[in-house]
This record gives C-alpha cells, sequence and structure tokens, in this order.
C-alpha cells in the first residue's frame, strides 16, 4: 500500500463524512461505482486525476484542500 493512497483516502473519507455523506451517495454524485470509492478510501486504487476532480466536484471541495501539505517519504 502507498503512504500517499492511504493519506489521500483518509481525507476523502473524512470529507465525505464532514458532509454526512454515504460511499453510496458520494459515489452516486461524483458518477462512480460504491465500492471504488471504497477502495479509494481504504488506500488500494490509484486514481486517476479525473477521478480526483469528480469526486471533489461532488465534495464540493477543490483537489487542492485533499493535497495540501502531504508528507515527504
Amino acid at each position: 500500500m502507498d503512504p500517499y493512497l492511504d493519506i489521500l483516502g483518509q481525507r476523502i473519507r473524512a470529507r465525505r463524512r464532514a458532509l454526512s455523506l454515504s460511499q453510496e451517495g458520494l459515489a452516486h454524485e461524483a458518477g462512480l461505482d460504491r465500492s471504488y470509492v471504497g477502495r479509494i478510501e481504504r488506500g488500494e486504487n490509484n486514481l486517476t486525476f479525473i477521478q480526483l476532480i469528480k469526486l471533489c466536484r461532488a465534495m464540493k471541495c477543490d483537489v487542492a484542500a485533499l493535497t495540501v501539505g502531504l508528507p515527504k517519504f
């Protein structure tokens, strides 16, 4: 598991929960499969930039909000 994907997944999960969205609700809004969103949140999938944009639009946030301050490994 890549630490960057793990951190990004944790940030996506936190944002989704802050909006009181289920994985299914987020997936629907972003046009993605619910199981795929779960794998992203667990850091199991390396999502594309386009998929990240779709998730951010669904969560009404900027890509930078989820990627700022990533640690150097």
